[in-house]
């Protein structure tokens, strides 16, 4: 057999690396086209090819995102036992599709901060490994991970889609098809704002933790619901592609007024899942476009991000106080 040259076998192997680099950047937040959750509307057989459902002795119990080959995000409160199994590629659950598969779980790696007796808890997040690499098809695709100094601008319309209940005490029909909604992003000031209106008893001033932002409608109405549960909630980027800005957290009620969803901040976790996973990639999006107050009842609070500060600014900000304190 002929041996080829070594300054063109190392060509070759460049080009195979870049290939496969650009082919890596190309899957992830790629959508499908398109033609309950509360309020919502049946989505595209293909539309959201990140969606998971996470089965409990064969039944949905909870949504999740594909995040890599071998990896699921969800909400640690989804997966409080031991024998879950995970379908990729599904659209409607009751009519399984030839790319549907199955998949068995390795580990489940909650956050450490996650207190399952607490009713709004910190840290409700969760990665799930599954027993073996998914095979990437058309309607199995990854959803790409915003870096931790991505934040998403009050108003900024967003998607949260999933197989949960359609009111309070209504399941999703069948053949339980794949349910979309378009929420808007909510900050954390005026959902706590929100909140602090009629206040329930037993819910703590302020419920919404740094960890945690709102999206949905003041009015009510629209939501996410029961099953709807570490689902996505995504937001696509200036730059064309779609990211995992949310995961369906809880709520009080389901599109009940001034109760909106509440989601694990994707971005304030991010730093968790690079330790847990250190070969996950992380997008810089950019969401330019002014601000669009969502609620009226936020009084003259300045809306809080729903993830962290960037990191160069604090950089800067480390910098400047250094400097002042050296004259």
């Amino acid at each position: 057999m002929p041996i080829a040259p070594p300054f063109l076998a190392v060509w070759l192997l460049q080009l195979a690396v870049l290939q496969g680099a650009a082919r890596s950047e190309a899957v992830c937040g790629q959508k499908g086209s398109s033609t309950r959750i509360v309020g919502g509307q049946p989505a595209s057989d293909g539309e959201w090819p990140w969606q998971v459902s996470i089965l409990y002795s064969s039944k949905h119990v909870c949504g999740g995102s594909l995040i890599a080959e071998q990896w699921v995000l969800t909400a640690a409160h989804c997966m409080t036992k031991l024998d879950y199994e995970v379908k990729v590629g599904a659209y409607q659950l009751q009519i399984p599709g030839q790319e549907q598969k199955i998949f068995s779980i390795n580990q489940i790696i909650p956050h450490g901060d996650y207190n399952p007796h607490s009713e709004v808890s910190h840290g409700d997040i969760a990665l799930v490994e599954l027993s073996s690499s998914v095979t990437f098809a058309s309607n199995i695709l990854p959803i790409c991970l915003p870096d931790s100094f991505v934040y998403f601008p009050d108003g900024k319309k967003c998607w949260v889609t999933g197989w949960g209940k359609t009111q309070p005490n209504e399941n999703l029909a069948d053949p339980q098809t794949l349910q979309e909604l378009e929420v808007p992003i909510i900050s954390r000031d005026c959902c706590n704002a929100l909140f602090s209106i009629n206040p329930e008893e037993d819910l703590d001033p302020n419920p919404v933790e740094e960890d945690m932002f709102c999206a949905g409608y003041e009015e009510g109405g629209k939501d996410a619901c029961q099953g709807d549960s570490g689902g996505p909630l995504v937001c696509q980027c200036d730059e064309g592609s779609w990211v995992l800005a949310g995961v369906v957290s809880w709520g009080e009620g389901c599109a009940v007024p001034n109760r909106p969803g509440v989601y694990a901040s994707v971005p304030y976790y991010a730093d968790w899942i690079s330790q847990n996973i250190p070969s996950m990639t992380f997008a810089a999006c950019t969401n330019a476009g002014g601000e669009v107050e969502t609620c009226t009842n936020a009084g003259d609070g300045v809306p809080g991000r729903n993830g962290r500060i960037p990191k160069t600014f604090t950089l800067l900000l480390l910098l400047g106080y250094l400097a002042f304190a050296l004259l």
